[in-house]
Formats: structure tokens, sequence, C-alpha cells
């Protein structure tokens, strides 16, 4: 992966990132495609409707439904799914964190049952690895202790140490493979803890930067129950302990809100679910705004869901046939809403990116909550 700084305006940041399948401008939002789709959509639309670039499958999923032996006789997840553009894995951590009383964790990785199942499985640093090189990411996350919050201090310790181990085991198996050949496109992000402690978080950091030559740094342990305050104060206080020349990603993360606001503090990467399942639920995000597709109020509406988007769903369909159609419990609702919503993400980040080159961030924000009728959230 190479990574090219365009320019900084503030914290904010606009990278190049060349990686093996396609060409990444930051500030990017990546779509979440759990178990090799986006739900609702095939690649065309990836591809050709939205133009995203790079998007985010599930190594968890991946191995249970697919399995290691299948993915490498496609030559993973680009041949298998008829993408050509970019993926990044995820490590399982935070299905461990989600399967809760089916985990047991010890100091070698994760044993866990299956949800499909049952079957008892175990995810190990390297184990986690070998999924992604089969799914031939181009970027793969080590496997890490994720903690929900509130938590002891006690347990966000053993977080920050166990992450760190099997950072520094997942960084040490990383490299004995490309020094046998393999794994040259593969490029390996290491996962901050910490909850949102400032000290726990610049120990998470720091040792996980000490450990060597990772491509990238994640935040991750957020959106996990604290407040949006508390996420702020974090991601201000984390970033200054993150390499500069290193993309930044910040896991699972989430309203548009959030997005602006981790943009402002200087993070280049987001993926959540939230645009494709508030979606599926009738929620749409707009300039202005949320509405919920399913109100009466929208029955009769003749106008787009946005006034201001350019996506397929605007261009071609009104509030009221979306209305209809959610009502009607119509497959096709799914598709039209999820290319709306991932359509104003995609171009929420692409916006931000602009505004950033042009040195004009701190306007674009502003307008951003103006047209939101919201106050620019204080400074954390």
């Amino acid at each position: 992966m190479q990574v090219n700084i365009e320019t900084k305006d503030g914290k904010a940041r606009a990278l190049t990132l060349t990686l093996a399948h396609s060409i990444v401008q930051t500030p990017i939002f990546m779509p979440v495609g759990t178990q090799g789709c986006v739900k609702a959509l095939d690649s065309l639309d990836l591809a050709q409707n939205l133009n995203a670039k790079i998007i985010l499958a599930n190594t968890y999923h991946m191995y249970l439904r697919v399995g290691i032996e299948r993915l490498k006789a496609f030559g993973g997840i680009h041949t298998f799914a008829n993408f050509n553009g970019s993926y990044l894995s995820d490590s399982g951590g935070f299905q461990a964190f989600s399967l809760n009383q089916n985990v047991k964790l010890n100091e070698n990785g994760v044993e866990f049952k299956s949800h499909i199942d049952g079957s008892k499985h175990f995810f190990s640093p390297s184990f986690v690895l070998d999924i992604q090189y089969a799914l031939n990411s181009d970027i793969m996350m080590v496997l890490d202790d994720l903690v929900g919050l509130p938590a002891s201090e006690t347990r966000i310790l053993d977080s920050i140490k166990r992450t760190t181990e099997w950072a520094k085991a997942s960084l040490k198996y990383h490299e004995i493979n490309k020094a046998q050949g393999k794994a040259q496109t593969n490029n390996l992000f290491a996962i901050i803890q910490g909850g949102t402690n400032p000290k726990f978080r610049e120990m998470s950091a720091t040792s996980l930067v000490n450990l060597g030559e990772f491509d990238g740094f994640a935040i991750g342990g957020l959106a996990v129950g604290e407040s949006k305050e508390e996420m702020y104060s974090t991601l201000s206080h984390t970033i200054p302990f993150m390499p500069e020349s290193k993309p930044r990603y910040l896991m699972g993360v989430g309203t548009p809100e959030n997005i602006i606001e981790g943009i402002y503090r200087g993070v280049d990467m987001f993926d959540c679910v939230m645009p494709t399942r508030n979606a599926r639920n009738a929620t749409l995000f707009t300039h202005f705004g949320k509405i919920n597709i399913k109100g009466a109020s929208f029955a009769n509406d003749t106008s787009p869901i946005d006034e201001l988007c350019s996506c397929y769903t605007c261009q071609n369909y009104t509030r009221a046939y979306l209305c209809h159609l959610f009502r009607s419990q119509e497959i096709t609702y799914h598709r039209l809403a999820s290319l709306h919503n991932l359509h104003y993400y995609l171009n929420l980040v692409r916006e931000a990116r602009e505004a950033i080159l042009q040195g004009a961030f701190a306007a674009y924000r502003q307008n951003f909550y103006q047209l939101r009728e919201m106050e620019v959230p204080n400074e954390y």
C-alpha cells in the first residue's frame, strides 16, 4: 500500500491510498458486506451506482459460511463476489464481543460456538490472518479483544494487554509470510483499545506503534455504549499518538455526525452497518436529517427522498413510491433505500474531501449542521 497525504485542513486530512485492487481517496466510508455482499445490493450496484472503491467483509462470517479452502479455490473474495474494488476484512473480534455467553478468551485467542450450528471453533492471531489471506483482503485487521462500555479498569487493562500481545503475534506471523513471498498485497492494521480513558488509549496506541511497521492503525472499542461526547473526547486524545504517515480507521462508527466529527479530528476511514440497516427499517438519511419513510405523510409526496441528492433512487423515484414499497413489504424497497443511504454516506465523505482540498472543511462542517438545524458540537 502506498500512502500519499494530499493535504491537511486543520486536523482533517485527504489521503490517497494505492491498493492492489483500487485507488482509495480519503476520507472514505466503507459499505459493510458482512457475508460477501452488501445486503440488498450486488457488485454492479456497488461499482456502477455507488462507485464504491472499498468495502468491508467479515472474517467470522466468511469463515463459517464459506470456509478457507473454498475461498482459496476461488482465489479470494474479489473473484468469489465479482467485485473488482478493494476489501478490508475485520478480525472477528467484534463477533467474539457480540456472542457474549458463547465465547471464552485466553492468552492464545478466542474460543467460540458458531451461531449457525453450535460447533466449536478457535481464533488465534495467526489463524485469523490465514482466513484473511484466503479472502485476499487488501487490508486485514489483527485479532483484538473488544470491551463493551462501561467496563472496569481491570477489564480494560486486560483488553489492552491481550490486544497488544495478539498484535505482536500477528505482525510476526505476517512478516514470516511476506518473507516466504506470500501476502505481498495484504496490508495489516493494528487496533487501539482502552475504553474512554485517555491514559489507557495512550498506553494502547504507544505500545502498538512501538511493536513495528503496521500498515495502518484503527481505533476500536467505540460506539459500544459510551456517549457521543465521550467518543469525541477519546478521538481527540487518541489520534495524536497515531503515526502521521499511516491511515487512521475508526471502526464501526456510525452516524453522519460521528463521521464529520471523526474527520474533523483526523480520522481517514470509517465503516458501519447503519446506512443499510436503517434503510431496511424505513430510516433514510438526507442533507436535512433523517426521515421515516413509512409515515403516512409520505404516501402522496411526489418529491425525492432528498432534493439535494443525485443518487439513482432520488433521480427516479418519489417518497410516495418508497413509502408504498415499504408498507407493501416489497423486496425492491430494500435495494432502492440501501442505494440511497449508501450514496448519501459516500457523497458525504467525498464532499468532505473536496472541502479539505480547498481548505474549507470548517465551513463545510458548519453548513452540515446548519442544514440540520443542529448546533456544532463543542470541543471535547
